[in-house]
Formats: C-alpha cells, structure tokens, sequence
C-alpha cells in the first residue's frame, strides 16, 4: 500500500487494539447414525422433511443472490459472478434499520459482528459483510475516507516487503502492482486518514469471499468487489468512519 502524505495538519495515529483473534469456519449440516423407518411413500420422514425444506427454497432468494453478486462485464476488469454458497447469507449486501448518533453518508466498522454500515437518513444503514485484520493488526478510531480510486494500483509497505522479500518487485521504487483482479485491493479502495496524514489502511475489494466475516487480513477492511463496487459509488470524499 502508498503512503500518501498530505499538506500536514496533524499527525496523530489511529490507535490499535488486540481484540480479534480470529474466526473459526462455519460448520457444515452433519448426518450421522440416521436410521431409515419407512413410511406410507416408501420413505423416512425426517429425510422427506429435509428434502422438502430443501426442495422449497424460495426461486426469488436466488434471483436475489444474483442481482447482488452477478457478474460485472462492463467493468475494466470484468469481475465474475461470486459462487452460490461461497458468502455466507448473513452477510448479503442490504439495506437495515440502525440507530445511531453518526450522521448520514457515514461509515462505521462493526469489528465484533464483521459488518460495515453505511449511515442513512431515517434510522436506515445499508450493511455490508466484511473481513478484518489478523490479530496483531487490528486498528480503531475514527478517520476519514481522503481518497478513492477505482481499481487501485498497490503498493506493499516497507514492512511487509520486510516479512515477505518476494513483494520485492512490486515496491514503490519498482512502480508497484498495476490493478487487476490478482490486485490485493481489488475493484475498489476507498483510502483511509486521520487529519492529513494517510494511516496506510484501506477499504477495497478481494476476490476471496470465504474470508468475509472473518479475521485474516494485514489490518485492511476486506468487501467482495460486488459490495465494494457498491460502496465506492455511495460514499463521498471525506466521509467520517468510525471502527469499533
């Protein structure tokens, strides 16, 4: 990530916190010593429930997931559909009632519940699912969104080159990493100050969907590109987060 400084007027650092130390994996549904009574239909009831409940899934619940996370061609690079199951439903883009003393047009990251929450009038937020920092690079306070770019050039700091020598070539002296989907921010990057001095923290997107609501990232605030695609056309430039 680009370290931009701009015309100091402060230089105070959003503090860190070791609160998240991980998240575990959501369990699967787990069959076991089921016997088999047959009835009237030549079949157990509790695996014709269980075929039923799966049989009614509502038709307008997938139309849904698809108008959510469809493919977008007409992107400059298109981005492909998330797969059906790949994102937990409870993290579905959507609009939600939210009270909340933060004004309309702001941004908070509920870092406990994995959701950011885009403030709007009326007791309303759309809620996004999100991925956060591994322990040891967690942040809170409150900032604000300075910068947005689509489809983002990277740049790794200097630290991270120090963990990882093979980020080498993709440095600031070497230009860093052009934007693509193989990009670690992704579609989008909505840039992160306090005052005028960059905290090197962003939100942007990932191609890794199993990672929402779930702590793996280098301190960085993680959307699929559908959601952060979403995001970026509804915040403004110097719109307040807070991250709790």
């Amino acid at each position: 990530m680009t370290k931009i400084i701009l015309p100091r007027q402060e230089n105070s650092k959003i503090s860190r916190r070791q609160v998240i130390t991980g998240a575990s994996a959501a369990g699967g549904l787990l069959l076991a010593g089921c016997s088999r009574t047959s009835n009237s239909e030549g079949e157990s009831s509790g695996l014709s429930k269980l075929r039923d409940k799966f049989r009614r899934r509502p038709k307008t619940q997938k139309s849904t997931f698809a108008s959510l996370y469809g493919s977008l061609p007409n992107e400059k690079f298109p981005v492909p559909a998330v797969p059906e199951g790949e994102l937990e439903e409870r993290y579905f883009r959507q609009q939600v009632n939210y009270k909340t003393r933060e004004k309309p047009g702001s941004l908070i990251v509920d870092t406990r519940n994995f959701y950011l929450y885009l403030v709007e009038p009326n007791g309303k937020a759309m809620r996004y699912g999100v991925g956060l920092g591994k322990a040891g690079f967690e942040w809170s306070g409150r900032a604000r969104v300075l910068w947005k770019q689509e489809w983002p050039k990277w740049t790794p700091p200097a630290e991270m080159i120090e963990r990882r020598p093979e980020l080498e070539k993709w440095s600031e002296e070497n230009g860093g990493m052009p934007g693509g989907l193989d990009n670690p921010l992704g579609a989008r990057a909505l840039y992160i100050f306090e005052g005028n001095v960059d905290t090197l923290y962003r939100l942007h997107g990932t191609p890794e969907y199993r990672s929402i609501g779930k702590a793996v990232s280098s301190g960085c605030v993680r959307m699929v590109h559908q959601d952060v695609i979403d995001l970026y056309g509804r915040v403004k430039t110097r719109a307040p987060i807070l991250v709790k």
